[in-house]
């Protein structure tokens, strides 16, 4: 306990001064928040929750504490489907009162907004309440979903605009909190959470948490499970159910080397610590960001660390994004457009400029794919929002085309100076949230006034559909080959097999199918991204051969990246509609809400 109170105290000494920078400056309006940050802000959250896995629901307290702008405004806070007991009122020191409290009516995106009328000198107030069992947030796994198959699991999921189903708070990345938290489970599970987790304190039941720095709501995060914690460096680590815990310490056994490459390209890692927490199949992201512990799903475990890129990506958010966050969700593409630029540094660091290179191609093609098939307000970085759920925003574009602006960036003005330019840009906004403005701003006095011929189109690049022209075109060697007609071999990386799979011509027989997958046996792949590209193309040239593995992995994977593809090609037939209908209807319940809500949008 001694080792943990003086991380704590380091931490908290080297943020509070950081932290002070989130003022009003950074609490403008969001369109997906009910709250007025401008006259009543939250600087602190303290929960104190009970986790009870046979009526799946959180319950307890949520202590807030606030600064008022203004004296006569209420604290409004966002709260989805949240069962308000009771509200109390208090000073900074002073004993509780009863305090009054509104829900008001419920919006289909927003949830509804709860509002506290503040009275005196009203500085704190504390929430009792409890979640619903279909909170969109939280996803509540019997024991058969899980690996161990003994214990039941909890998991949540925050981002966009989740963390309101199991928090009432100020639902908005403009609005950066430090948090604690006290997590009372079975006694026999271990709770974690997006803070310092102490892998080395007793399993008892009763767990404490506390995040020194601030951060949006979003990145709030908690799982509960059998979990068991291995080492993989000085500040990295992994945690995961007993089945998975050996392969995922394997498969990451590079973790800390990534982290130092990190480092050295953008500056201190501010954090307490860099760990992984690999959850059961139904998680719906590759990973999420969550400061000191990144969620992941167990896909990306191929047993050759093919698709451990995905590290260096949420690794990459430790700075861009979680140091430095979008304040509304319009500005999305600063976090995800500027983690996927620094993925591939990353990656190139640890692996090499091939597999970089590899990376970096695949994903221009991604890129084009994606702006073939979407409207051009879609193809827009800073996009249009207002009105819409903004998980709709999740698309390659604030990816893809937001890590091309990037490289371009870094191709005008040399490695160097770009390299200096991040530096300065996550030290200048270290624990902020800023808008797209800001960052053109910051970008046009400190980047484009030095080199005047370097004549980068940003306007276009941010605020306009499709790609200015002139946008970078990476290389790579062994695609090239691949172009030129080399045959498939057994020294082929994943990268040249996707590469391969995405040239395969438009129709195909089965019989080609066939002579493929009996030459590579790819529907038996054991690499998640090969084959979700290999069922897609099954599914398009209808290679009934790979149903009974399509149907298994639809069953099986919750990841939204690969169900939302393959049923969006399932439903481009009628046949393939009906087929998707009746697969659904099975797989359904393993899905967390976000991905069950996009097969939802397109089953009708």
């Amino acid at each position: 306990m001694k080792t943990r109170t003086l991380v704590l105290g380091v931490c908290v000494a080297l943020l509070l001064s950081c932290g002070a920078r989130s003022s009003r400056l950074n609490a403008r309006r969001d369109v997906h928040s009910f709250s007025r940050p401008d006259q009543v802000q939250v600087k602190f959250v303290d929960l104190d929750l009970e986790v009870l896995f046979d009526r799946k629901v959180l319950k307890g307290t949520a202590t807030l504490q606030f600064d008022r702008w203004v004296s006569a405004a209420p604290l409004i806070l966002d709260a989805r489907n949240l069962r308000i007991e009771k509200v109390e009122l208090a000073g900074e020191d002073g004993p509780w009162a009863p305090g009054t409290y509104t829900l008001g009516a419920a919006d289909p995106i927003l949830g509804a907004p709860l509002t506290i009328p503040l009275t005196g000198s009203a500085a704190r107030a504390r929430v009792h309440y409890s979640t619903q069992p279909g909170a969109t947030a939280l996803q509540w796994l019997e024991p058969a979903q899980t690996a161990g198959k003994q214990q039941p699991f909890l998991y949540t999921q925050s981002q966009a605009i989740h963390a309101r189903s199991w928090i009432p708070l100020q639902d908005t990345p403009a609005v950066r909190t430090r948090y604690r938290a006290t997590i009372h489970t079975p006694k026999n599970l271990l709770a974690a959470m997006s803070a310092h987790n102490d892998a080395s304190g007793q399993r008892n039941g009763n767990y404490t948490f506390f995040m020194p720095a601030p951060i949006p709501s979003y990145l709030i995060a908690l799982a509960v499970g059998d979990l068991e914690f291995r080492s993989l460096g000085a500040r990295t680590g992994v945690y995961a159910e007993k089945a998975v815990i050996d392969r995922a310490a394997r498969e990451f056994e590079d973790t800390e080397k990534m982290l130092r490459a990190a480092e050295g390209l953008f500056g201190r890692y501010r954090w307490p610590r860099y760990d992984l927490l690999v959850l059961p199949p139904s998680f719906p992201y590759g990973g999420m960001e969550n400061p000191c512990l990144t969620f992941a799903t167990p896909t990306i475990i191929a047993g050759d660390k093919s698709l451990v890129s995905l590290v260096a990506h949420e690794l990459a958010h430790s700075w861009a994004g979680n140091q430095v966050t979008n304040a509304t969700w319009s500005d999305f593409w600063l976090n995800e457009g500027l983690a996927v630029y620094a993925e591939l540094r990353v990656v190139e660091q640890v692996y090499g400029p091939a597999r970089a290179g590899m990376q970096a191609v695949l994903g221009r093609r991604k890129l084009a794919q994606e702006l073939a098939r979407l409207p051009a307000p879609e193809q827009i970085l800073h996009i249009d929002l207002a009105g819409r759920d903004p998980d709709d925003g999740s698309t390659d574009i604030p990816y893809e085309k937001g890590s091309l602006f990037f490289r371009q960036l870094e191709e005008a003005f040399g490695r160097p100076a770009f390299d200096d330019f991040l530096k300065r840009y996550f030290e200048h906004f270290r624990f902020t949230s800023i808008t797209t403005s800001i960052f053109h701003d910051f970008l046009r006095k400190q980047l484009l006034s030095k080199k005047a011929s370097a004549n980068v189109p940003v306007d276009q690049w941010l605020y306009r559909p499709g790609l200015p022209t002139g946008a970078p075109q990476p290389r790579s060697e062994a695609f090239a080959k691949i172009d030129a007609g080399a045959p498939p071999g057994p020294s082929w990386s994943p990268q040249e097999w996707l590469y391969f799979l995405n040239r395969l011509p438009p129709r195909m027989s089965p019989a080609e199918m066939r002579a493929l997958d009996q030459a590579h046996h790819l529907t038996q792949t054991g690499n998640a991204e090969i084959l979700c590209q290999w069922l897609t193309l099954a599914i398009r040239h209808n290679y009934e051969a790979a149903w009974p593995r399509l149907e298994e992995f639809l069953a099986t994977v919750g990841r939204r990246y690969y169900v939302k593809q393959l049923f969006e090609e399932l439903v481009k037939t009628p046949e393939g509609k009906a087929r998707a209908a009746a697969i659904y209807r099975k797989a359904r319940p393993l899905y967390h809400p976000i991905t069950a809500a996009a097969v939802d949008a397109l089953l009708k």
